[in-house]
């Protein structure tokens, strides 16, 4: 080290704001990430992240959310929205999805050099002479390493066996190739040996982390319809007791007018009650996300503003965004009459350039208008009938296999009332209570040794629409006389 005499300064990365914890909204988010940048690569096994910087070791980073659509959940989830935790599955392997690249030429420049495709898997690099006659060895006469774009970069060592006058190597090496990543494995699957992959991984989130999901979502994968429907199968019941909202998007590749919104989604039948469909996409410089993506990182953001508590819409809310777009970058302006009338009529998401900037539009669920029972029909109502349920199945866990007995029934009915009464006290909701009822109960069920208690409660409905009547009151003409 030189020695220094006088003032310096240096750099270091911008920070990422520290996520706000939420134990209300855990998002299982399955897709694909550039493992070959991850210093702690996972492949097809759920992770829970509470930071950019764990998500970034697990899965690498790059912008190029089009092949790698995980890397768009964690800059949306952990930069812009600040919310954790977020549970990510990818399914890119570098073992299967790869391509080989061999006798790549390759000319050295101030002595480095740059692999031709990005993606490139460092285990697999081999570096030879012009003519392939040379093999070279890493650590000494060369070393490789990925920049801050990704690439990998090949450095002669000055005094390794690379003549100091050659211009020209080859490269063998082999990289990641999304692209052969499809449907079949984001759905996944569970083989002969008990071993799940894709979505069929969300069932082994609570066993590994007693963490109930919340959401589920496939970024750009959900708009097929065979990932979106399997999505749907999972978050409906997880685990065999817990119940989430899927996420999912129309394509805007091949549905580029609002106006035909409606009918692809009706034909390609996104229309259940746990599920939020969306269109278009949206745009922050030049990033483009999803809107589930963001929708998803709304929803939880608002969960934290409301105490951890899932009793929240997404309408109405800022998006981090400064446009909608379709794939190809076309700007995408709605009129709220056409939001409204052809998209949130018809139980579609979309984004609104209103007061205060972007906001997600649209409080209905997908199953809406075919379903107007306000469970199912609102995205707020539905949310917190699971959460709800999600709840009581943690609370009262504990009391299984006790002995069914008046103290025990008492114990149940007493503590759920002072839980509802608590979340009435905080308008969670307008009133509720339980109830253990002899007709629920019949005398062969209970020497079954089961108990079914009944909960009654509503939650507030969003106020989706408010109307001020004015009228012109001559009577008033009088004040001109004093």
């Amino acid at each position: 080290m030189s020695y220094q005499h006088g003032v310096y300064t240096s750099e270091v990365p911008t920070s990422i704001t520290p996520p706000v914890t939420v134990n209300g909204f855990v998002p299982v988010v399955v897709g694909t990430a550039p493992v070959n940048l991850a210093s702690t690569p996972k492949i097809n096994e759920p992770v829970v992240c509470y930071t950019y910087a764990e998500a970034v070791a697990a899965f690498g980073m790059s912008d190029d959310y089009e092949n790698y659509t995980l890397c768009e959940h964690i800059y949306a989830q952990f930069a812009l929205f600040s919310v954790a935790p977020v549970v990510f599955i990818n399914v890119l392997d570098p073992a299967t999805h790869k391509t080989d690249i061999s006798a790549e030429a390759a000319t050295l420049v101030d002595g480095q050099v740059k692999t031709a495709v990005n993606g490139a898997l460092l285990n697999t690099l081999v570096v030879k002479s012009d003519d392939g006659l040379t093999t070279y060895a890493l650590g000494t006469d060369y070393t490789a390493a990925f920049n801050d774009d990704g690439e990998l970069v090949v450095t002669r060592v000055v005094d390794g066996t690379i003549p100091s006058d050659t211009s020209a190597l080859q490269l063998d090496y082999s990289h990641l190739d999304p692209s052969a990543v499809d449907a079949d494995d984001i759905i996944g699957g569970v083989d002969v040996n008990g071993v799940a992959t894709g979505l069929e991984l969300i069932n082994e989130v609570f066993p590994r982390f007693r963490l109930a999901p919340t959401h589920g979502l496939a970024p750009k994968f959900s708009t097929d319809p065979a990932v979106s429907a399997v999505g749907k199968a999972k978050m409906l019941l997880i685990n065999g007791n817990f119940k989430g909202q899927w996420l999912d998007d129309v394509p805007t590749d091949t549905v580029s007018q609002y106006a035909d919104v409606a009918a692809w989604k009706n034909d390609n039948n996104y229309t259940a009650p746990h599920e939020i469909t969306c269109w278009p996409k949206v745009s922050l410089g030049d990033r483009q996300f999803h809107l589930s993506t963001q929708v998803a990182c709304i929803i939880g953001q608002a969960t934290a503003d409301n105490d951890g508590i899932l009793n929240v819409t997404p309408s109405n809310r800022s998006l981090q965004a400064d446009g909608s777009v379709l794939a190809d970058g076309t700007e995408v302006y709605l009129q709220q009459q056409q939001a409204n009338d052809a998209l949130n009529a018809n139980g579609v998401v979309t984004a609104l350039n209103w007061v205060g900037g972007w906001k997600a539009w649209g409080n209905r669920t997908a199953a809406y208008p075919a379903t107007t029972d306000p469970k199912d029909a609102f995205i707020k109502i539905r949310g917190f009938q699971n959460w709800l349920a999600n709840t009581l199945v943690l609370s009262y866990w504990q009391y299984v296999d006790g002995d069914l007995n008046r103290r025990q029934i008492e114990s149940i009915t007493d503590s759920n009332n002072i839980f509802l009464n608590g979340l009435a006290a905080t308008d969670q909701i307008l009133g509720g209570r339980i109830e253990f009822q002899p007709e629920d109960n019949p005398t062969t069920q209970l020497l079954d040794g089961k108990a079914v208690f009944r909960i009654y409660q509503a939650s507030p409905v969003p106020n989706k629409e408010i109307e001020f009547i004015l009228e012109y009151d001559a009577s008033y003409l009088q004040t001109l006389f004093g």
